[in-house]
């Protein structure tokens, strides 16, 4: 199994607006091969900021690697651009082989 996570830092006030791009997007994820599972997660808001996470659960890391190289990938992220001061910077990734 394998995690992927993306780490946005997200202005306060802009939580709403950022989560619902998420809900309202084509993701294709049902359509990929080795996909499991994907949560948005909201952290604590912070002074500036509160962190969301995109996480999604692969049956391995090369299923994960082959869904970015794909045309569901590009599908999915043609039109998640978000509004300009919602995102703080480029979001962080971060990959996981489970081991337990």
């Amino acid at each position: 199994m394998y995690v992927a996570m993306n780490r946005f830092r997200i202005a306060r006030g802009r939580e709403d607006t950022f989560e619902e791009i998420w809900r309202t997007r084509d993701s294709q994820l049902d359509k990929v091969p080795g996909f499991r599972e994907f949560h948005l997660l909201r952290g604590e808001p912070k002074q500036d900021a509160t962190v969301i996470v995109s996480h999604s659960l692969w049956e391995s890391r090369e299923a994960f690697i082959a869904w970015t190289e794909s045309d569901a990938f590009r599908q999915a992220h043609r039109n998640s651009r978000s509004p300009e001061g919602t995102v703080l910077g480029p979001p962080e990734f971060e990959g996981f082989e489970v081991v337990l």
